[in-house]
């Protein structure tokens, strides 16, 4: 069985902790058998509860577990005993993360989880099955099952894949070291052979992959798991947001926000692509001015736009 990424486990955690609770000491066996893991597996991840709770970290307000004659407890810290008060924005919160923790393996729509969420759906006045729903982007499961398999047996994968950040598709080998999601899309991260460096690709951009006969050797160090990672050479630029495009900081990393008063915003941002920073500056419009960096670039993207319309 392939080793899981960081988000796997931690997604199996938060599936495991209400199930078990529940069951006041289930063996160890069926924990295992119902979640895909190993007692070790278990145990290790067990292990992190220990570290889970609330400020000041008292015993009150730590997760306790137990896990003795192959049976196995876990009790809440005292303080999920009292009510919580939700805001309408938090409660919506909670009931997104919480579908998105029973679609996990091993989720259980009719466990202690899938009742709570009902209850608070009830609670909020929304129907907790169609209000809310959870998905990655779209990736074809043979797709997914293909880069997967690549990455578990260290076997190289010629991609046919779209750059959005340059507007242009190509072919590569890539030596993929690990799938996983972050923030609701699907990444495999790799060295890519076409450009002799390490490189992260959007699994839904990805138009086939196919599995070739050559190995590689899996990095001593287990990679970054990140949906962007900017170079320290790669260009900024700061721009100016009317009230309008503050959206703008809540969908792309930024490095710097600062307020300017009447709801506008000065950010700046890695522009590492420029075909992202033309359609990015294109789809603001008037709701945005580049203070800093590539000023023209907008200009010319949208001269572009025009001859091609004007021909």
């Amino acid at each position: 069985m392939p080793k899981l990424s960081a988000d796997e486990r931690l997604q199996r955690l938060l599936a495991l902790i209400p199930w078990v609770a529940e069951r006041d000491g289930p063996p160890v066996a069926d924990v295992c058998a119902r979640f895909g893991c190993t007692q070790d597996e278990l145990v290790a991840d067990l292990e992190l509860l220990f570290l889970c709770g609330l400020h000041p970290y008292t015993p009150d307000m730590l997760i306790d577990v137990d896990i003795a004659d192959g049976r196995v407890w876990i009790r809440y810290a005292e303080y999920f005993a009292r009510p919580l008060r939700l805001t309408p924005a938090e409660g919506l919160a909670l009931l997104a993360s919480g579908r998105t923790v029973l679609a996990a393996s091993g989720g259980d729509d009719d466990g202690p989880l899938g009742r709570g969420l009902d209850k608070l759906a009830t609670a909020m006045g929304v129907d907790a099955g169609q209000a809310v729903e959870i998905e990655l982007g779209p990736v074809a499961d043979d797709l997914l099952r293909t880069l997967r398999a690549a990455a578990a047996e260290s076997r190289q994968v010629e991609i046919d894949y779209y750059s959005f950040g340059r507007d242009e598709r190509a072919s590569r080998v890539i030596d993929p070291y690990a799938v996983f999601s972050a923030g609701g899309q699907w990444y495999v991260s790799g060295w890519c052979h076409r450009v002799d460096d390490e490189r992260l690709f959007r699994v839904d951009r990805i138009a086939t992959a196919t599995p070739l006969e050559s190995t590689f050797k899996p990095p001593g160090t287990a990679p970054e798991l990140a949906a962007y990672r900017p170079d320290a050479d790669d260009p900024r630029v700061t721009i100016d947001l009317e009230p309008p495009a503050r959206w703008v900081v809540e969908q792309y990393p930024t490095e710097k926000v600062e307020e300017l008063g009447d709801g506008r915003l000065r950010v700046t941002l890695v522009a590492s692509q420029p075909a992202w920073l033309e359609r990015l500056l294109l789809r603001l419009g008037p709701h945005a001015t580049v203070v800093g960096g590539d000023g023209g670039r907008v200009a010319g993207a949208a001269r572009r736009l025009l001859a091609r319309y004007q021909g």
